[in-house]
């Protein structure tokens, strides 16, 4: 009978023990997680340097946005190789969300090709326009997704209403100071926020600033 007892103790202190740890690890991994949308949305800020650049060397802003996402490819297929890059293969590892685990990053490369899709495509302010959607609208939404996403109703497809929210805001926002004109930034905004709502994982990156673009160059005609 005290055997009984003390398995019974002992198996009731393990499971006290287990919730414990199980409690403690759900801050540790939602901390993670910020942080990793930080490093993330941090690289996706860089992003809207392009059409400074471009403004002024058009043609070598495009040739560094194709030999940048080139050379991120093979640098990822080396990693994946187990060939350590230094810098690249670190960045990548803390930019790196659990779905990515074991699989080639892909953000970097859809980012890029986003930007470089928008300056071949469209003149200012269209180009202009949808990269800062990328950059300050997709940037903005992730952050403030994850630091602030209570609300999730299902026609956001698993994103916030929040999130959305901040990618309306910051697209309109950067949108006006491009363009000086409320209906090109109403217009802007509206459609980063739809096509970030969308379950489009990391091609969101290209889709997002090709059709804000294609949507701002049909208001301005």
């Amino acid at each position: 009978m005290m055997d009984f007892d003390r398995k019974n103790r002992l198996g009731t202190e393990s499971a006290e023990i287990m919730t414990v740890s199980l409690a403690a690890a759900g801050p540790a991994a939602g901390l993670t997680e910020i942080k990793t949308e930080l490093v993330r949305k941090s690289i996706h800020l860089l992003i809207a340097l392009s059409p400074a650049l471009a403004a002024i060397n058009y043609p070598l802003t495009v040739l560094a946005l194709m030999t940048g996402v080139l050379g991120y490819t093979a640098m990822e297929l080396l990693r994946l190789l187990g060939v350590k890059v230094p810098l690249v293969s670190a960045i990548t590892g803390m930019a790196s969300r659990p779905r990515d685990m074991g699989r080639f990053v892909l953000g970097p490369v859809t980012l890029g090709f986003g930007a470089l899709l928008a300056l071949l495509l469209f003149p200012p302010p269209a180009a202009v326009i949808g990269i800062y959607a990328l950059a300050f609208g997709d940037g903005f939404a992730g952050v403030a997704g994850k630091l602030f996403g209570r609300l999730r109703p299902a026609f956001l497809c698993g994103k916030s209403a929040e999130g959305s929210l901040a990618c309306f805001s910051a697209t309109f926002f950067s949108a006006w100071l491009v363009s000086r004109h409320y209906g090109v930034s109403l217009a802007a905004a509206l459609t980063a926020a739809v096509v970030e709502a969308l379950p489009l994982e990391d091609y969101d990156n290209i889709v997002l600033p090709v059709a804000v673009g294609a949507v701002v160059q049909m208001v301005l005609r």
